[in-house]
């Protein structure tokens, strides 16, 4: 089993229709011998979506709220990500995507071409004024655009 946060476990025991009580006695039990650790958790979890999925502060600060972690646990997770370790993953994000064959002379597709790309970081939780910057960086570099 993977390991969870406190209101995964609550979720899954008010499923299992264990009565409210009974169901945060475990849960505190759980907490005492250091089953569950909601810091470890968020740290553990933004290291392993960083690094697999490549999303952003933003996009891992909404994940672990989903999964009921406290603001406190959430910010000291994400401090272990530096501004150039999100910039870095943004960048190889880009350049995985990058496609030989687009047209780059006409700027319709160019337009186009970036608009997708700076999406693409977005929905990973990139800020659009860095995604723009980064798109256009990442084609400039790899020779794509004048």
């Amino acid at each position: 089993m993977a390991p969870r946060s406190r209101l995964q476990l609550s979720r899954k025991l008010a499923e299992r229709n264990v009565p409210e009580d009974v169901a945060e006695a475990v849960l505190d039990r759980f907490e005492e011998v250091q089953l569950i650790d909601d810091a470890e958790f968020a740290r553990m979890w933004v290291r392993s979506r960083s690094q697999s999925k490549k999303l952003a502060k933003g996009a891992l600060r909404r994940e672990l709220a989903d999964k009921g972690i406290e603001l406190e646990f959430a910010e000291e997770a994400l401090s272990q990500l530096s501004d150039q370790d999100e910039e870095l993953a943004a960048r190889e994000l880009v350049r995985r995507k990058l496609r030989p064959g687009v047209d780059m002379a006409d700027r319709t597709e160019r337009d186009k071409y970036t608009r997708r790309l700076a999406s693409m970081l977005a929905r990973k939780g990139y800020p659009p004024s860095m995604a723009f910057r980064i798109v256009g960086e990442v084609l400039a570099e790899a020779g794509t655009l004048e």
